[in-house]
């Protein structure tokens, strides 16, 4: 997917040398950071310096360790269902009672939790 057309989705890992990964959502950022091992052999999670996400409501980017993130719900982004990040966890909350899914935290985010998604 060319990432550019839906910039409002896309998730951000920037590594300590300065080189970067760029995602089209946060589900397939958390598929590459949990199994870096398989898609950038040459890089480990302790080599990450950022993680950024496009924050549902006002589109700015947000940390994306510290983000809340709906997961399960009725908002579907560009390749199908998605991870829905939200910088406070008042307005993950807002948006679940309006359409459904869980809240998560980014530790709680897991290989079973991405492949439910797909």
């Amino acid at each position: 997917m060319f990432v550019a057309l839906y910039p409002y989705v896309t998730a951000e890992m920037i590594f300590k040398d300065g080189t970067y990964a760029v995602f089209d959502g946060c589900k397939d950022m958390f598929r590459y950071y949990l199994d870096m091992k398989k898609y950038n052999p040459s890089k480990t999670s302790n080599d990450i310096d950022s993680i950024y996400v496009h924050e549902y409501y006002n589109l700015t980017w947000i940390d994306g360790r510290k983000a809340y993130y709906v997961v399960g719900s009725d908002v579907y982004g560009p390749m199908g269902r998605e991870l829905i990040p939200f910088l406070t966890e008042e307005d993950a909350s807002a948006f679940k009672h309006d359409h459904k899914g869980k809240i998560l935290r980014f530790g709680d985010v897991t290989e079973a939790v991405v492949k439910a998604l797909e």
